[in-house]
């Protein structure tokens, strides 16, 4: 819906954006107030979440500081500005995802990048192209999580996405333990694109924090809830996860709980102890796909079963998810 809306907003038209329970949770005043700094017009149901009207204008250029590191606005912004008269600047407070800079790169647009600064020319034509979608390291995170808990565990995973702005994760758990290679690396569009091989080991605790964080933000709650089963982990600077489709911080915590283990929750993060054992519990997805799975997950090592409740939410991201984890487990 926001990157969505950087494109609508460049259009001669009125649209209204309407999402579902969780998405209409959202904040979206992020990127209400840098487009209506370009010229269109938006209306939200309560001044900062969805349904929103946008009526589509003539838009201008500017020079925009994120407050808050997000991909998905930076997205938004540089499609509002390939429409735009003029040029469109604008800055992270920390590097995050880049997949719509090279997006916009393959299609034939000149974008820019000085440090932390990603700069677009509006009326540039795109031009079609035949794209190769890799798989989603972010889908592939729950897979490899499992594999590092399990000391027997080789797991290989073939064309997945290895963006230098998301492959974090693999450094992570290296990090933790694991020894991982990577083989057949290709670039396609900008993207590289490679076979993941992780066999698992044992590793020291660690702290995530700071630039980190914003790289590892869809990642965290896997790593969370696997963190009592590894050296331990500590995780800081997170406060984002509290308005993704749950407050993730507090989703993770409260299940961590249910399956006995110890958690400390800050405003921005967690301490988890390792060497844990976990029981079987009912915990709740919060209607949070990324929650759903990384419980289930974390019950793969619980003694005794457990119940993730409203777990089909899943399909938000992976509706094949439960399948693929019952086919790849030997019990």
């Amino acid at each position: 819906m926001r990157m969505l809306a950087g494109i609508v907003a460049g259009q001669p038209f009125t649209a209204e954006m309407i999402g579902d329970g969780s998405l209409s949770r959202r904040p979206m005043k992020r990127i209400i107030e840098p487009l209506t700094r370009m010229g269109a017009a938006i209306h939200s149901a309560n001044g900062d979440c969805a349904p929103l009207r946008i009526e589509g204008a003539k838009l201008h250029g500017i020079e925009y500081r994120q407050p808050v590191a997000s991909a998905q606005v930076k997205t938004s912004l540089l499609f509002a500005g390939l429409l735009a008269e003029g040029t469109t600047a604008i800055e992270e407070p920390s590097r995050t995802r880049d997949h719509g800079e090279l997006a916009l790169r393959a299609f034939g647009a000149k974008v820019d990048r000085s440090r932390n600064t990603v700069t677009i020319s509006g009326g540039q034509a795109l031009h079609p192209l035949e794209a190769y979608v890799p798989g989603d390291i972010s889908s592939a995170a729950f897979f490899l999580c499992a594999a590092a808990i399990f000391p027997d565990s080789n797991l290989v995973i073939d064309g997945v996405l290895l963006n230098p702005t998301r492959s974090a994760l693999l450094d992570v758990l290296t990090a933790m333990g694991s020894r991982i290679s990577m083989v057949r690396v290709e670039e396609h569009h900008g993207e590289l694109v490679g076979t993941v091989a992780l066999v698992p080991g044992v590793g020291k605790p660690l702290t995530i924090e700071g630039a980190l964080t914003a790289l590892l933000i869809d990642e965290l709650p896997v790593l969370a809830a696997i963190a009592p089963f590894t050296a331990g982990l500590e995780v800081r600077d997170a406060a984002e996860l509290r308005v993704k489709e749950s407050d993730r911080l507090n989703a993770v915590t409260q299940n961590l709980r249910a399956m006995g283990a110890r958690v400390e929750q800050s405003s921005d993060g967690w301490r988890i102890p390792g060497g844990q054992k976990l029981h079987g519990a009912v915990v709740d997805s919060y209607g949070d796909h990324r929650i759903a799975m990384a419980f289930a997950i974390a019950a793969l090592r619980a003694e005794g079963e457990t119940m993730v409740q409203n777990s089909d939410c899943v399909a938000i991201s992976y509706p094949a998810f439960f399948e693929d984890l019952e086919r790849l487990v030997e019990r």
